[in-house]
């Protein structure tokens, strides 16, 4: 039986292999981190959305994760969802994609589609991939066929998993757009075929520049909003009453995760690169997301000042360090650069966080309170940067001495919102 590679195991990659394991295809995960592999053939999840229950299940029905590149010549179907970070000169990094290519053209064996997942700036699959997989010899549409469909994973949404979202996907010809068609059609309900994998690309930077904007203006508007003594949060309210032309975003301590804060970039830099000029509304947007932290630092030194107390020396409790609630994910967290600037400044920190333990803070580690109510009381203020379901906002405000919502959950009357 011919077998489904997922290339990375991740938040993208086990979820996809899970979907394609219960849809009775055989699949092997495959990852260079050996104790993730070893995590799951023990039947152990690294990622939030999947219960060690289900890659038990997965494991029942022939699931097995391996480090080997070599299963990869028993493939018929080959899925990249590699991790495609932003380098240090604020490019991207494509190089775990080029990685992963290259280990599927030394084993690519004729009939085999491979589709890359990860996200990425338009042309990568046809002018990065497509070349490294010609290496191996074999040719496009004769012997392998080679598209992209965006990821769209949502960590910790209960109503819209893979199986239910629909599957956007473009081929770098017409015929590889139908094999990889065909492949997803036995893994999620819905299939979304465009003209191309460019216009696949394209979709998923233009969804999370759509969000990363809209966050950036909400963000705008909490500062002058406070300043003019207007409520940005019923205003909002207000204004999603509207059935028509508005969908609701809500200002926050900064932007977080893997795709806002990174995906946006991708479309930009292509701009800027094939075009010779700036994609303005993602440069002013991350402009404006990337200051919310220091704003929230202000925000809390502001408070610290009306009660005759300095922000230096000051015991600061941060509630929620994870860059989405109910999830344990930290990845590009706004929670980082707040705890940095506070401890700049002279802050001694506490943290407390449901879903975490020990957090990294810089150079060192600390780990979680314990005690949540004494922590609180020994604090001189609370900041609530990630309103996790465990907490109980207003009881934890009435508490504490001073509290700033950056989530907007608190009432007015109780705690002091962004």
């Amino acid at each position: 039986m011919s077998k489904t590679v997922v290339i990375g195991q991740g938040y993208v990659g086990l979820p996809l292999a899970k979907e394609a394991a219960l849809g009775g295809l055989s699949v092997v995960g495959l990852d260079l981190n050996t104790q993730v592999v070893d995590d799951l053939n023990s039947g152990r999840s690294h990622v939030d959305d999947i219960s060690d229950s289900e890659v038990q299940e997965m494991l029942r029905l022939g699931y097995v994760a391996t480090s080997d590149p070599h299963i990869i010549s028993e493939a018929s179907t080959v899925i990249i969802c590699v991790p495609t970070p932003l380098g240090d000169n604020g490019s991207p990094d494509l190089g775990a994609v080029v990685g992963a290519t290259k280990s599927i053209a030394s084993n690519l064996k004729p009939g085999t589609t491979v589709v890359l997942e990860s996200t990425t700036y338009p042309g990568t699959t046809e002018s990065l991939v497509l070349p490294i997989l010609r290496e191996s010899g074999l040719e496009l549409d004769r012997d392998f066929w080679l598209a992209f469909s965006p990821e769209r994973i949502d960590p910790g949404n209960s109503k819209y998993g893979l199986r239910n979202t629909p599957k956007v996907v473009g081929g770098v010809s017409a015929k590889s757009t139908v094999a990889a068609v065909n492949f997803y059609d036995q893994v999620v309900d819905k299939t979304v075929p465009v003209r191309s994998s460019r216009e696949a690309e394209t979709a998923k930077l233009l969804e999370n520049t759509y969000r990363h904007i809209n966050i950036a203006l909400v963000n705008e508007m909490a500062k002058f909003c406070h300043e003019l003594e207007i409520d940005l949060w019923d205003v909002i309210e207000a204004a999603r009453t509207k059935p028509f032309g508005f969908q609701a975003f809500y200002p926050g301590p900064g932007v977080g995760g893997h795709c806002i804060p990174i995906d946006p970039n991708y479309l930009s830099y292509e701009v800027e690169r094939r075009l010779g000029y700036p994609f303005r509304f993602v440069e002013l947007a991350q402009e404006i997301n990337n200051s919310m932290p220091r704003y929230v630092v202000s925000r809390a030194q502001d408070l610290l000042n009306q009660h005759s107390k300095a922000l230096r020396g000051a015991k600061i409790l941060l509630l929620g360090v994870t860059y989405k609630a109910d999830i344990a994910d930290e990845r590009e967290s706004p929670a980082v650069p707040i705890a940095s600037l506070l401890a700049e400044k002279g802050v001694e920190l506490l943290f407390h966080d449901p879903k975490i333990k020990k957090w990294n803070i810089d150079d060192r580690t600390i780990e979680s309170v314990s005690d949540i109510e004494a922590a609180i009381a020994d604090s001189d203020l609370c900041i609530l940067l990630q309103a996790h379901g465990d907490y109980d906002v207003d009881s934890l405000a009435r508490k504490s001495r001073l509290f700033l919502d950056t989530r907007g959950k608190v009432s007015r009357q109780i705690g002091n919102r962004l």
